[in-house]
């Protein structure tokens, strides 16, 4: 296991009554989860000053926080079949299948991405930290630029060496990237086409879940969305990424009372698997600018549901712009 010193600070918004520090910056800063906030290690400092972390903190304080993370370190490398949609000097894409861990984490540290990618290219693929200690993330996290959850299929992109995942972690950080996704979500849409643009932050009565918050909290995120096909319970949409926010297409489409179908966490699987695909990436060559564009087809987990689902006559949705939605859920 290898360790890395990180520190954050923030400000307290908006709050109606105070709030012990632990709590609320396990509900504003996703990145952070709540076993390293009560980490023996972890420091508070309220003000400039350290604190314990049950002190309460109130609008308007300055939050700081030094923090352990750690990672894996002598990941093992595997022989696991990967579905390759382009590949290069640069990166490598591929079509990520519905189960597959992108990486390494406690109580998973096997037949993940990762593992596969340090036996297709081998262990020069995965550097010491100790060799560049700015590339530290590249180290621990080898190729990986975006991910996808666990249950989530699709494009994936893959930097191949240190000047790409540079390249290619700012054109996502500048959203210069484009991301197309297809889902099937619940109930009859009104409108064929809708932008939600809500807030999102941890749900602060489930650490696992994210929730929608007012302009003044959590982290800015749009998802577009157009309905290709209205079937008599759920519909088929096609929708593109503006941010990339953990569970954003998840929470969002809930927060307008269109769970996705087979969403164990905002919806109610009912004997299905997740059904949200990462259908078209968009990225720029690290070499040569040139646009590269992905695709990964339809999995068959949709066909198979598609093909079996009739869809009725009456079943039509108007053009038009889906109502904003800003609230909480």
């Amino acid at each position: 296991m290898a360790t890395q010193e990180k520190t954050f600070t923030l400000v307290v918004g908006a709050i109606q009554e105070p709030k012990r520090i632990d709590a609320y910056t396990a509900s504003q800063q996703e990145s952070v989860s709540r076993s390293q906030l009560s980490d023996e290690r972890t420091q508070f400092f309220l003000n400039g000053k350290p604190v314990k972390k049950s002190r309460l903190v109130k609008e308007g304080d300055h939050i700081t926080v030094h923090y352990q993370e750690d990672f894996f370190e002598g990941i093992v490398a595997e022989d696991i079949p990967l579905d390759v949609l382009y590949e290069d000097q640069d990166m490598l894409v591929i079509n990520k299948e519905q189960g597959m861990v992108v990486h390494p984490a406690a109580g998973n540290h096997e037949h993940t991405l990762v593992n596969a990618l340090l036996f297709r290219y081998g262990q020069d693929f995965s550097p010491s930290f100790e060799d560049d200690e700015e590339d530290f993330e590249l180290a621990m996290r080898p190729g990986i630029v975006h991910r996808l959850d666990r249950d989530t299929s699709g494009v994936l992109v893959i930097a191949r060496n240190r000047q790409s995942h540079r390249n290619l972690s700012l054109q996502f950080k500048d959203r210069t990237t484009r991301k197309i996704y297809i889902a099937l979500a619940k109930g009859v849409f009104k409108e064929k086409t809708g932008s939600i643009r809500a807030n999102l932050k941890r749900d602060p009565n489930d650490r696992k879940k994210y929730t929608t918050c007012s302009c003044d909290e959590g982290r800015e995120a749009r998802t577009d969305f157009t309905v290709l096909r209205q079937y008599r319970n759920f519909a088929l949409v096609r929708i593109e990424l503006f941010t990339g926010r953990t569970h954003q297409i998840r929470v969002h489409f809930k927060s307008i009372g269109h769970p996705l179908l087979g969403d164990p966490l905002y919806g109610k699987p009912e004997g299905l698997t997740l059904m949200l695909h990462a259908l078209i990436l968009e990225v720029s060559s690290p070499s040569s600018g040139k646009r590269i564009r992905s695709v990964a087809p339809m999995p068959q987990r949709f066909r198979t549901l598609l093909a079996s689902t009739p869809r009725p006559a009456s079943a039509r949705v108007r053009s038009g712009s889906f109502p904003t939605a800003t609230g909480r859920d």
